[in-house]
């Protein structure tokens, strides 16, 4: 048996990246994966390399900063697989700039794409949540919003991944008397794509900060999202888990 057998999770931005590797591995213990991203080809080779393994995976293309289309995608998916157990917030696309350089549209979207996006998604499911008697949120923080970095360009990003945080306290609390779950993860540097632009220095620079001695990979994330959306954290709600090699607790020194 796997661990998500019979369970309809929903996951945002699949394209690549943690979702994919979430995608892939929760369809790996048995659960059917709804999936969105505005990236039509990758999306489609992820759902195709769930398929490959034998696992369910239906993926839609959705723009998540458009709260209609959102809702489209949660109540056709629930339509199509009949209920929903799992959402899982992975998506998110900051603009990273200096705070003297960011223009208001760069801060705007920053909010949309980060914070808002969370908000539309569990608003489109909570009364699903609680007509059925629970289920699970999984939100994805950011070690920005635990700590500042010397790096310029991630206050719009620490802003909205700390709205993030808060809110799924508040979600949490207002969720733990419908047996409603609400957890986040904070990732630190992970090697997704969106990092392929780094250079072989840049990297070995940056994996020298880290305590491990390694940036993490998709892979480190979602194992912890497998055992938020699973039945073994049926007593863990409004927590938040720092998954960064250990970059925020320790000071490394040189």
């Amino acid at each position: 048996m796997g661990r998500l057998d019979n369970k309809v999770v929903f996951i945002t931005g699949t394209a690549g990246g943690q979702g994919r590797a979430a995608a892939l591995l929760f369809a790996r213990e048995g659960a059917h994966v709804i999936g969105c991203d505005l990236k039509e080809k990758e999306a489609a080779e992820t759902a195709a390399m769930v398929r490959e393994a034998g696992g369910r995976m239906d993926s839609s293309i959705v723009d998540l900063t458009d709260p209609d289309a959102v809702t489209r995608w949660i109540e056709d998916g629930i339509a199509a697989a009949g209920k929903i157990d799992v959402l899982y917030n992975n998506a998110g696309n900051p603009k990273m700039r200096p705070i003297g350089e960011m223009t208001r549209e760069e801060w705007s979207y920053t909010i949309r794409a980060e914070l808002d996006i969370v908000f539309y998604a569990v608003s489109a499911v909570w009364n699903h949540f609680l007509a059925q008697g629970g289920g699970v949120i999984i939100n994805t923080s950011s070690v920005t919003a635990h700590r500042g970095y010397g790096a310029a360009g991630q206050t719009a990003h620490a802003a909205a991944k700390g709205g993030v945080l808060s809110m799924t306290r508040q979600l949490a609390a207002e969720g733990a008397p419908h047996n409603i779950r609400v957890n986040s993860i904070s990732p630190g540097t992970i090697l997704t794509p969106a990092l392929g632009v780094l250079s072989e220095e840049q990297l070995a620079q940056m994996n020298s900060m880290q305590p491990m001695g390694r940036s993490g990979q998709p892979e480190d994330i979602a194992g912890c999202a497998l055992y938020l959306a699973s039945d073994e954290s049926a007593w863990v709600t409004g927590s938040d888990f720092i998954i960064d090699g250990g970059i925020t607790p320790i000071i490394k020194t040189i």
